[in-house]
């Protein structure tokens, strides 16, 4: 006689006097299997999405940065033209490039000020603990 296949599903028992402590821990383990399995699951799929959208994201802010510059380059070269008129070619470009280095030192200034502010923060102890 060939023995029967068993089924891959074993039909839950309902009285639960039929059933033992050990068959409803096994249940319970594969329950929470199954669950871990489908939490795996969705996380990678959500991972998916934000990774597609953060690349999107990142294109389109580099686009906008090198625009933004193009149009400070534009900017500064009209700077240069119409003072070149007035103060000649070479003090214009003196004048622009003076303005520059002005406007990113204190930029700078700015930046090394706050993130001192920050760093303090981050590396204050706690008083009230």
């Amino acid at each position: 006689m060939e023995e029967a296949v068993p089924p891959l599903i074993r039909p839950a028992a309902d009285d639960a006097a039929e059933r033992s402590l050990v068959d409803d821990v096994q249940r319970l383990i594969d329950d929470g299997r199954t669950l871990l399995e489908a939490e795996l699951a969705y996380q990678k799929s959500r991972a998916a999405v934000a990774g597609q959208g953060a690349k999107a994201v990142a294109a389109w802010g580099g686009l906008a940065l090198v625009l933004v510059c193009f149009a400070l380059m534009a900017l500064t070269f009209g700077l240069v033209l119409s003072l070149a008129s007035v103060i000649g070619p070479w003090l214009a470009t003196l004048a622009s490039v003076l303005l520059l280095l002005a406007v990113a030192a204190l930029c700078g200034w700015t930046a090394a000020r706050r993130w001192k502010q920050v760093a303090g923060q981050l590396t204050a102890k706690d008083d009230a603990a």
